[in-house]
């Protein structure tokens, strides 16, 4: 009796211990799985890509390391960055721009963009601030209805993106040199803080031309 009993717990014992060898093996495949679902961001190898960012939208290169998208709506923040890119590359022009041309008047003769500001009366500040709320206001709905895509104001006289693929190509330059737009205004802000100069004195200085 005794004998029968341990080989009935004997049997048990490796029907466990098969049943548990198959569960662990279960548990390491999946890990071994997982780690090769897991996706890693183009733009920063060492991270996580993050989930919305898949490649998809112009621009995309994977580069959110405070994983913002995962949290807040994209086509909000395209619209975002959209706006700003232009934004930043008027601004860049702008500044050198009037460098060489000035409206009539004292007033606008200042070259240096920064010192320009202060020489901006109570009245020129007053139409600045209007216009910006009236443009602002007029293009809120539109912006923010996500019924479009982001950025799109149905404003192309002259047809450049007529086909799928000019119109991704294009969209990819405007993001790119929105960017480099964005990362330029900051440099030329800091420089002139730095140094005093103009944007065209400080490559003057350079001897460049």
């Amino acid at each position: 009796m005794f004998a029968f009993a341990s080989l009935c717990k004997f049997f048990v014992s490796r029907k466990s211990f098969t049943h548990l060898t198959k569960l662990q093996h279960v548990s390491v495949n999946k890990s071994i799985f997982s780690l090769h679902m897991t996706v890693k961001s183009r733009a920063l190898p060492f991270l996580e890509a993050p989930k919305k960012l898949d490649g998809k939208i112009p621009g995309d290169a994977g580069f959110d390391p405070l994983y913002i998208s995962d949290n807040m709506n994209l086509d909000y923040l395209r619209a975002s960055e959209i706006k700003h890119c232009r934004v930043a590359m008027l601004a860049a022009l702008g500044y050198i721009t009037q460098e060489f041309f000035h409206l009539p008047g004292d007033v606008f003769n200042e070259k240096h963009a920064l010192a320009a500001i202060h020489k901006v009366p109570i009245e020129g500040w007053i139409q600045i601030i209007l216009f910006i709320s009236l443009v602002e206001i007029a293009t809120f709905r539109t912006t923010f209805s996500f019924d479009r895509e982001p950025g799109d104001f149905g404003f192309d006289p002259l047809g450049l993106a007529k086909s799928p693929q000019l119109r991704r190509r294009y969209q990819e330059s405007e993001i790119r040199n929105g960017r480099l737009a964005m990362i330029a205004v900051i440099g030329f802000i800091v420089q002139e803080l730095v140094t005093g100069k103009s944007v065209v004195e400080q490559l003057q200085s350079l001897n460049l031309f």
